[in-house]
């Protein structure tokens, strides 16, 4: 498991499996966003087994997949909802933590400054650059 931090509130990672759920709600992290749709990953990885093992660790799941390269304003309203609904901290995962990315950010438009919002992810690999002109048209709104 790497978990990667934009905030001091929300951090991303790349797939979990159900055993992590333990590590990561030791570390402190009250909710848990699934930004993987099902249909990308065995059985063992998919949304309810995770859901099992994070309720039982005490942790609040939120189911929001996002399908690559079709972000949905859906996608980026239901994130900014489990931000603002967690009680502490919270991890979002998809397949290597760019969808994950991808979504907070658009979620943060005129909140955080834009070019935050594409600096942070960046220091972890996540290019979102070419979603500049979303963020801020979405942080006019």
């Amino acid at each position: 498991m790497d978990i990667r931090p934009l905030s001091d509130q929300y951090a991303v990672s790349p797939q979990i499996t159900p055993d992590d759920v333990t590590t990561i709600a030791e570390a402190g992290y009250r909710t848990l966003i699934c930004n993987r749709p099902d249909g990308e990953i065995p059985p063992e990885l998919r949304a309810d087994e995770v859901r099992k093992s994070a309720e039982a660790a005490g942790l609040r799941f939120v189911l929001n997949p996002v399908i690559g390269g079709a972000v949905s304003m859906e996608n980026v309203q239901a994130q900014g909802a489990a931000l603002r609904d967690s009680d502490g901290p919270v991890l979002a995962y998809c397949a290597s933590g760019n969808r994950s990315s991808i979504v907070w950010a658009l979620s943060q438009a005129g909140h955080r400054p834009t070019d935050e919002l594409i600096a942070i992810p960046a220091r972890h690999g996540y290019a979102l650059e070419p979603f500049r002109s979303t963020i801020e048209q979405l942080a006019k709104t």
